[in-house]
């Protein structure tokens, strides 16, 4: 039996290229649940892994797409039956494992949690890592003391996957959100999402002479890192935590302690791909409860497998807004 799959493949030269082909379901790596997927969806890593050069892709050829949501073929597994709604996120999928960018997947059955109630394999694949992310990272800021009277939340790189999901659970919760970005045409979209106070990219982007600021936000959830990041924690509230999420802006930290000793600051790190399954769980089914649907319906980009080779390319220029949604079997 054969399927659709966008394969990435590197020539004699080195040099990869992405194109959807039909492969034969016996190519499927071996593990323990086969599923017929719905949908998959986009995140930077998925663009390391389209582009040329392969990014993060280990053997060739390859099936990326670190995402998918689907309906359950055959199982070995026995928490898992045929016909069951499931999600994936995380654990090297669509790295160093085939994943879901195709319509067919076949993985270790550890790897998956159920379809939350509530939520369809589309709605799921709005949320993605992304959204998973971001519901990990409220979490961790509510488990160190964030409540909504505390004060004002800043969501940098707002308009992306991670930012856009953020500002409207914290904008559900109750919270006043402030949302950085560096486009001005992305300044309606946040506010719909709930949005209070847009913030210029300008404004926070670099770092200045002095290690403390005055103290302005509750809580952040940063998706940007580098610069930004060791600006934004010499602003926070005695007290206060940072989550990271992220680091389009870079992997270092030109920061100092002063912020961490003085005002007693938390970082956070937020890790999704190795999260235990019963946090997954929890992430899932707050996201179904506290993620409002309209919102999310909003932040769709709606893709087919073929749209994925540019679609994976704009993601590492920074031009993607909100979620995209690849329906594998368009």
């Amino acid at each position: 039996m054969t399927f659709k799959a966008l394969i990435v493949d590197k020539d004699e030269d080195g040099k990869t290229n992405a194109s959807v082909q039909e492969i034969d379901q016996t190519q499927l790596p071996a593990g323990d649940v086969t599923v017929a997927v719905d949908y998959s969806t986009l995140n930077y890593k998925d663009g390391l892994c389209v582009g040329p050069g392969g990014g993060l892709v280990r053997y060739y050829p390859h099936v990326p797409g670190i995402d998918f949501a689907g309906t359950v073929e055959e199982s070995n597994d026995d928490w898992y039956k045929p016909g069951d709604k499931v999600v994936l996120t995380g654990w090297r999928v669509g790295e160093a494992w085939w994943g879901g960018y195709a319509q067919k997947a076949c993985v270790k059955g550890e790897w998956l949690v159920p379809l939350p109630d509530g939520l369809s394999t589309r709605n799921a694949m709005a949320i993605g890592t992304a959204g998973f992310t971001a519901m990990l990272a409220v979490m961790a800021l509510e488990e160190h003391g964030l409540k909504p009277e505390n004060g004002p939340v800043l969501v940098t790189g707002a308009a992306g996957g991670v930012g856009s999901v953020a500002t409207a659970i914290l904008a559900n919760l109750g919270y006043e959100v402030a949302a950085v970005t560096g486009r001005e045409s992305t300044w309606d979209y946040l506010k719909s999402l709930g949005a209070s106070r847009i913030v210029p990219r300008d404004d926070v982007a670099e770092t200045v002479k002095r290690p403390l600021e005055s103290e302005t936000w509750a809580g952040c959830i940063d998706a940007v890192g580098g610069s930004m990041l060791a600006r934004v924690l010499g602003q926070m509230k005695y007290g206060a935590s940072v989550a990271a999420v992220g680091l389009a802006g870079g992997a270092a930290l030109p920061a100092t302690v002063v912020p961490f000793l003085l005002r007693g600051v938390n970082l956070l790190g937020i890790d999704s791909v190795m999260k235990p399954y019963d946090a997954r769980l929890k992430a899932w089914e707050r996201l179904a409860k506290d993620l409002p649907m309209d919102k999310l319906e909003a932040m769709i980009q709606p893709a087919t497998l073929e749209d994925l080779p540019k679609l994976g390319a704009d993601i590492l220029k920074g031009q993607v807004k909100g979620r995209v949604v690849v329906d594998v079997n368009a």
